[in-house]
């Protein structure tokens, strides 16, 4: 089966930034490349009532428009365009279904302000199957940054929780041949959360520190194995993840971080470390989704 990646335009500058980034992704990566319009005709009451017609011409013209830039770019890129009569949310994800990733564009609005990630962003991020990965635009065009950056990638918890995030972010930094530094940030136990069995691993590991680069260590063991030519750095540092994540990608190409999926939980939730990189994080950031 051909392995797919899916990428949502709409014409705006921020999904030609993402159309390009899923180019140039899907050609490292050997994948073809679906892009996917999604649009829905309303009929207007007064002043102005639309035609479908005219909603499927503006349609068409968005994906030639596409495919002419991406086959101009990117000859070598295995491409296909479909436009599809239906809200976007509902249309990426089901088009999104068996795809390695569904890529997506946000708009820049400076460095305070951070990025606008939209309603429909979020909504895809916390539903979506696969990673999905946002690429920002400011001002009209696509953020600075280099491909050739090192990847990085923020691990949590066990090597169970963390092998999918993990196993997205060796594949990239190999496609690259760029450098991954591995991110696990921490924070001490309140006072009050102390217990018998935190003093019994800060006795152990001759501290908290240690204990949490130990288990950083455990969780890269087998993908250092797996992909021996992607150089890895292990970083552990004191404080809250987002912001640990965000100073430590301040250079870097790609910047990857994992999603809990939660079945029980309404809205759209995408978990705070994602909230806060995905709004401002220069680069783009994959989310991956895990158990």
């Amino acid at each position: 089966m051909e392995r797919t990646l899916v990428v949502g335009v709409d014409g705006s500058p921020e999904s030609r930034a993402a159309a390009d980034w899923a180019a140039r992704e899907a050609v490292r990566r050997d994948l073809h490349v679906r892009v996917v319009h999604a649009w829905s005709w309303q009929p207007l009451a007064l002043p102005v009532d639309h035609d479908r017609e005219a909603w499927a011409r503006r349609a068409r013209e968005v994906l030639d428009g596409t495919q002419a830039e991406l086959g101009r770019r990117h000859p070598r890129l295995s491409l296909t365009v479909e436009a599809v009569a239906d809200v976007p949310v509902p249309a990426l994800l089901r088009a999104a279904k068996e795809a390695e990733m569904l890529v997506i564009g946000s708009r820049g609005h400076g460095v305070l302000a951070g990025f606008l990630l939209g309603s429909y962003g979020q909504q895809l991020i916390a539903a979506a199957e696969c990673p999905v990965v946002s690429v920002r635009a400011r001002h009209g065009t696509a953020v600075p940054g280099s491909d050739d950056g090192e990847v990085v990638v923020g691990q949590q918890g066990g090597v169970a929780d963390s092998a999918g995030v993990l196993g997205f972010a060796f594949e990239a930094a190999a496609s690259r041949r760029a450098p991954l530094r591995a991110v696990r940030a921490w924070s001490p136990p309140p006072v009050y959360g102390y217990s018998p069995g935190s003093m019994w691993i800060a006795d152990r590991f001759a501290g908290l520190e240690p204990f949490e680069k130990a288990a950083l260590e455990q969780a890269l063991e087998p993908w250092r194995t797996r992909y021996p030519e992607v150089d890895v750095v292990a970083h552990v540092e004191l404080g809250g993840a987002g912001h640990v994540l965000l100073s430590a990608a301040s250079d870097a190409g790609l910047l990857v971080v994992g999603r809990q999926i939660r079945e029980s939980a309404p809205g759209a939730r995408i978990g705070s470390t994602a909230h806060a990189v995905l709004h401002h994080s220069a680069c783009p950031v994959a989310v991956v989704p895990h158990r």
